[in-house]
């Protein structure tokens, strides 16, 4: 535990400091949201790096993909190699001062380099053991390998995900990974608030498979309760109606009306108010079974209006409507932009924070780090003198940004 004194406005997080050992999109994802809001991170990579380094173009330097910033700012940088002893040694010290550690390596390499949870329980009882793992560690698929997609697959997720009459299709985005993150990142606050009252350290949990079905409602209890298997209806809700996307006369919108009332007004604003007295439409149980009948009404309405002006139209009359936007567009709107969930500190520019504390707010302090950028830093501020900072660098046990720059320009000579 590290003694930084609490101050009102300080991070939320300040003086709790974390150890990330994991790679790839999950654990990183969680460390840099608790060093969005505070902690001290020292993310801890092997000599080859976290692989997403290489996930491009695009790339914003030798060693740093696009994908890798956008997971790993807010943290020092080690490189360490963990699979000799004196790497070893040197994260024995790391978790001696730390109060968190996030890893995600396969089943048993931790206990295999002497980490075993008994160990880290008997030497460091305060510690809070932050596990990501594919399948989890038991049950028939236990310690079993899986990327996001294999999650979304394993799930059902992909099977309610697409056009009725197209194939499962992976979300867009890699979901299963992001929530698991966001889920770890909630245990690891969870066991630091009963750490204030046990004083003892726990496991946190977390694997993609059981988030991916986590993210299964409304399908899931319309399984459990009602036997209803879930079916793909591509923007359409599976139990509210008219909950979808539509042509306007420049592009394409959604409109979603989630109860009678807001129907009402969208049939009125449409000009074709009489769809609300019709027994077919007068209740959403009537529109989900006559989706597509209400639907032929509003469609051709829609399409004569721009999506921005019906858009604000049915917004100011309390109805739910957006345009559809690009990416791009909407990391340029200006209302996203106006939430400050767009931040950059010097060259680097990220989504910002969206957990908005008004108290202590989360702050961007620094960009993601090259690899090895903090390795010499981080082993004085263990205490290690120079000579024995040096023994780690010259023996291949640490790497500091320099040497592996020049490696790098070396082997593509």
């Amino acid at each position: 535990m590290t003694t930084e004194t609490y101050t009102a406005d300080a991070p939320a997080l300040s003086g709790i400091k974390v150890v990330d050992l994991s790679r790839v999109l999950a654990g990183p994802l969680c460390a840099q949201m608790l060093a969005d809001h505070g902690a001290e991170v020292i993310k801890v990579e092997p000599p080859m790096g976290d692989e997403t380094r290489t996930w491009g173009p695009p790339f914003v330097g030798p060693d740093t993909s696009a994908y890798f910033t956008g997971i790993n700012r807010n943290k020092a940088n080690v490189c360490l190699d963990l699979r000799t002893e004196a790497g070893q040694a040197v994260l024995r010290d790391l978790l001696a001062e730390a109060d968190v550690v996030v890893e995600n390596f396969k089943a048993g390499t931790l206990a295999r380099w002497g980490f075993g949870d008994e160990v880290i329980r008997a030497t460091w009882p305060r510690l809070i053991l932050c596990r990501i793992t594919g399948f989890g560690a038991d049950g028939p698929m236990g310690g079993m390998p899986g990327y996001d997609a294999v999650a979304q697959a394993y799930s059902g997720l992909m099977s309610i995900n697409g056009e009725p009459d197209g194939e499962p299709l992976r979300v867009g985005i890699p979901i299963a990974d992001m929530v698991t993150g966001i889920y770890a990142c909630t245990g690891v606050l969870l066991a630091l608030q009963a750490r204030q009252r046990t004083g003892e350290g726990q496991i946190v949990d977390c694997n993609l498979v059981n988030t991916a079905v986590s993210l299964l409602h409304p399908h899931s209890p319309s399984y459990l309760l009602g036997g209803v298997d879930g079916a793909r209806t591509g923007s359409a809700h599976p139990t509210i109606a008219p909950y979808n996307s539509f042509a306007a006369a420049d592009g394409l919108m959604f409109i979603g009306c989630g109860n009678d009332g807001q129907f009402r007004k969208l049939v009125e604003v449409l000009g074709i108010s009489g769809l609300a007295d019709d027994p077919r439409f007068a209740s959403n149980g009537a529109r989900l079974v006559n989706r597509a009948a209400v639907e032929e009404h509003l469609r051709p309405a829609i399409a004569t209006w721009k999506r921005a002006e019906l858009s604000r139209e049915l917004l100011t009359r309390g109805v739910p409507a957006t345009p559809i936007h690009t990416v791009g567009e909407a990391l340029e709107d200006a209302h996203v932009r106006s939430q400050e969930m767009i931040v950059s500190v010097g060259d680097y520019v990220g989504t910002g924070i969206p957990i908005k504390l008004r108290g202590t707010p989360g702050t961007v302090r620094t960009a993601p780090r090259p690899r090895g950028a903090d390795t010499e830093a981080v082993l004085a501020a263990l205490g290690y003198d120079v000579g024995h900072v040096s023994r780690l660098l010259r023996d291949g046990t640490a790497h500091a940004a320099g040497d592996i720059e020049r490696r790098t320009a070396s082997s593509a000579r």
